[in-house]
């Protein structure tokens, strides 16, 4: 998929401001929600699902392996699941990912395990640059075949198993692997089992817990997740709360600012995702998580924040997992606190859109703030009072949204300019995000 380039220029600080908003929604949940109504029995229902390029890329790969989806009104769609092992693709066609990461890994979950299936997968210049090695040595477990062999980047070509076997694996902290594994699992021949050794985001548990035939889940010292394959998958309805990854970037902007105030509607608080709010409120900030409330397995509320002075934030490397997509904001509130903050285990931040650790360096290297990055460990040594006297911030093409979105929070509370390139691909995730951010009271050139 295409979009229209673009580059974005911020000049000027935002003013003080008390705004209530809704956010993007979820999209995690939403392209979980697609694929697995495609193995599902029947019609199932999806609402107010991020309509996003990532979320376009999946209805349009969905589409290609021969499911009906019908948009019924302003976002609500009908998907017309076919059941496990249904999907199908014309020999030597092609899938592509676009930007994600998720869709991708997912994907390849299910295909892996359904019968005939040959197919040339890619995505775009920056996803062909991540690395699938762990979830291609996963998919060859259950059987699964990728060409050319020992080769771990996009395009590759998938041959799928037609006697999957199950599997047992130890799941560490990616969600994304651990709902391939489980989606591969629904239906492979026997018992896959998955000891949850890390906890990782639970999504795709939340939308597959109704089917007590094929999904169970044990809670003792390890979390025990138990797939029996073959079991057909009930059709569900499903509304999709608002992105606490989205909701972020406004939180950081409130707490920065001056005498400013947000409140943020209908927001996904699962506890594995809100590792970011707790962090900020053990360094100080004036948070609150209410109207809490569960839907679809899933907690969901309001979240208020407002101007809050800040110590410096120390992360251990159990918020890898709980704020893996909010680091690079956190980097920024980081840099704008006086003081060293410290961030622990965020290997895992180099395999992403972008490796975020070393872009964030560049970006607050350009505005004079140091940074340190040894053994996985990252240190900021922030500054309070900024001197931005001729200072501007250049962002290169990193087909990044998270990248853009934070530089452009540092700008916005700064007063420095910046020029980022190719602002286009933060429609991957949030399509909604300049529209939010001029709501609020910034104001931003596009040319």
């Amino acid at each position: 998929m295409t979009l229209k380039n673009f580059s974005l220029i911020i000049s000027k600080p935002i003013k003080n401001y008390n705004k209530s908003i809704f956010i993007d929604s979820d999209k995690s949940i939403s392209i979980r929600s697609f694929l697995i109504a495609s193995i599902s029995e029947g019609i199932s229902l999806v609402e107010n699902p991020l309509e996003s390029e990532d979320v376009k890329s999946t209805l349009e790969v969905v589409k290609k392996l021969g499911i009906k989806i019908k948009k019924i009104s302003s976002k609500k769609y009908k998907v017309y699941g076919k059941g496990l092992g249904s999907l199908q693709c014309r020999n030597n066609s092609s899938l592509n990912f676009g930007n994600s990461g998720t869709l991708a890994r997912l994907i390849i979950g299910i295909l892996s395990t359904t019968p005939d299936i040959k197919v040339k997968i890619k995505g775009d210049k920056s996803l062909n640059k991540r690395s699938m090695a762990e979830v291609i040595k996963l998919m060859n477990q259950f059987g699964a075949e990728f060409f050319p062999k020992n080769k771990f980047h996009f395009p590759l070509i998938l041959n799928s198993s037609n006697y999957p076997i199950s599997i047992s694996y130890n799941s560490g902290k990616s969600a994304q692997l651990k709902s391939a594994v489980i989606l591969a699992g629904l239906n492979a021949n026997g018992q896959t089992l998955i000891n949850e050794n890390e906890i990782s985001r639970d999504h795709t548990e939340n939308i597959l817990i109704r089917n007590k035939n094929s999904f169970k889940i044990l809670k003792k010292k390890v979390r025990k997740i138990i797939v029996n394959g073959k079991k057909a998958l009930k059709s569900f309805s499903i509304k999709i709360p608002g992105d606490p990854s989205s909701a972020a970037f406004f939180v950081a902007l409130t707490i920065l600012r001056n005498n400013s105030k947000i409140r943020i509607k209908n927001v996904c608080l699962n506890p594995s995702r809100i590792g970011f709010y707790e962090l900020l409120k053990k360094s100080g900030a004036k948070i609150k998580l209410t109207n809490l409330k569960k839907i679809n397995n899933e907690i969901v509320g309001d979240i208020l924040a407002e101007s809050s002075s800040l110590k410096p934030i120390k992360a251990t490397k159990d918020y890898y997992v709980k704020a893996t997509d909010e680091f690079p904001i956190l980097f920024i509130i980081s840099a704008l606190t006086k003081g060293v903050s410290i961030y622990k285990g965020l290997g895992g931040l180099k395999n992403k859109e972008s490796d975020r650790v070393e872009e964030m360096r560049k970006i607050l290297k350009q505005v004079g703030i140091k940074t340190e990055f040894k053994n996985n460990n990252v240190k900021i040594f922030g500054e309070y009072f900024l001197k931005k006297k001729n200072k501007i911030i250049k962002v290169p093409n990193l087909g990044d949204h998270r990248i853009c979105m934070s530089t452009v929070i540092f700008s916005l509370v700064t007063g420095v300019i910046c020029n980022i390139k190719n602002f286009e691909t933060v429609f991957t995730s949030s399509p909604n995000f300049l529209k939010n951010i001029k709501l609020i009271g910034a104001k931003f050139e596009k040319y």
